[in-house]
């Protein structure tokens, strides 16, 4: 089955609203070298900006599609992806350091539930077995935001200054909140007696969201916190490690990473289809094999101080990250039929707080011992994922 005109016209522009925040984020990987040298810091110093956005970023997210699935979701789209725009102004000016981390952990807030919110407002206007697809698709765009973004964001960098950068991300995200006017709210994307409930019973949802996170799909929130720890925080140093161990500028190593996100958007139209033939877990265990050939392709780079290696690392990346994120979305739709926002944004809390934990663990490492072990560290840790996601999802 394929998706509708209406359907593929929420999609498309929940994507393009899910790419600007992804890229909000992500181009800042190939730009820290830049920064630093602005700030007069380290650049491992200056990953703490990755840290700054991620965490609230994924901690609110369950929140966010709480709120979603009471007050109405395109209503709460309009609202946090301007907030979205105003923060990601206020990261082009700050001076200092520690204001660019603040002004990061307001854009993140308000970022939260935009992925969250949009993969729950998918879910209300396509049918059960066309989610997959359209979850496919929509992470696909988003996230190939992620790695388009790189390329830009580096091209930008180098001509005109990270801060210009900033001031241009912030102009995508007022283009994306205009369109999401062009969309309607589904009549059935708000249950009964829910508003009431969420203004009154904060100390609810949080027993509900636990009762979710550690009920029978635990092991997919698991899952979810370890892909963004490996996951997430493989990707966050790459472009320093180009910069540094590869010798590239910041519009160089932008485009190398931008393979990332072209992989991303063609591996979301690819997992729906491997889903339906081969099963959800197969698209699980697909994109950890790619992700682990990732990190043994850096070791390879690493050696040889080459970008192309790396090249193919971003590609598979890409691959790697859009075949589990989206499929996991997918398995936590059913933990609560009635709260699915909620659902799914405890799967962003676990990818994206595992992500920020993943860049503070990762500049540890790498501020004591180097680039091979941070890279050594992660391939284990991968195939670790590999064998215990294959055992879970098989029950």
């Amino acid at each position: 089955m394929t998706l509708d005109r209406q359907q593929l016209q929420v999609v498309v522009t929940l994507g393009f609203c899910g790419l600007v925040s992804a890229a909000d984020n992500w181009f800042v990987s190939p730009a820290l070298p830049a920064i630093a040298q602005t700030l007069q810091i380290l650049p491992t110093t200056a990953a703490v900006i990755l840290t700054a956005y991620m965490i609230p970023y994924g901690g609110l997210q369950p929140v966010y599609g709480a709120l979603g699935d009471g007050f109405g979701r395109l209503r709460l789209l309009r609202v946090i992806v301007l907030g979205l725009a105003v923060g990601t102004a206020l990261c082009a000016v700050a001076p200092t350091l520690a204001l660019l981390a603040a002004a990061r952990v307001v854009t993140g807030c308000f970022a939260a539930g935009i992925i969250t919110v949009s993969q729950a407002f998918v879910g209300s206007v396509v049918g059960h077995d066309q989610r997959g697809r359209a979850v496919g698709i929509l992470m696909g765009i988003t996230f190939a935001g992620q790695g388009l973004s790189a390329g830009l964001g580096g091209i930008l960098t180098e001509l005109v200054g990270w801060r210009a950068a900033f001031f241009a991300f912030a102009a995508l995200a007022l283009v994306a909140w205009g369109l999401l006017f062009r969309l309607r709210e589904p009549a059935h994307t708000t249950q009964p007696g829910q508003t009431a409930g969420h203004a009154a019973g904060i100390a609810a949802m949080f027993r509900r969201a636990l009762g979710i996170f550690f009920g029978p799909k635990r092991a997919v929130y698991a899952l979810a916190c370890s892909t963004g720890l490996l996951f997430l925080g493989v990707y966050g140093f790459m472009g320093t490690f180009l910069a540094e161990r590869c010798s590239l500028s910041s519009t160089a190593s932008g485009l190398v990473m931008m393979a990332y996100g072209v992989c991303c958007l063609v591996g979301g139209t690819l997992s729906g289809k491997i889903g339906e033939k081969h099963g959800l877990a197969r698209v699980v265990a697909t994109g950890e094999c790619c992700a682990v050939c990732a990190a043994a392709l850096l070791l390879v780079a690493t050696a040889a101080a080459s970008w192309v290696p790396a090249l193919a690392a971003a590609g598979l990346l890409g691959f790697g990250y859009i075949f589990v994120q989206p499929t996991l979305v997918t398995y936590s739709m059913d933990a609560d039929p009635v709260y699915t926002g909620l659902c799914t944004g405890l799967i962003g809390l676990g990818v994206f707080v595992g992500g920020g934990v993943g860049s503070a663990l990762g500049g540890a490492l790498l501020a004591s011992s180097s680039y091979v072990a941070l890279w050594a560290v992660a391939a284990a840790g991968l195939v670790l994922q590999l064998i215990v996601s294959a055992r879970c999802l098989a029950r």
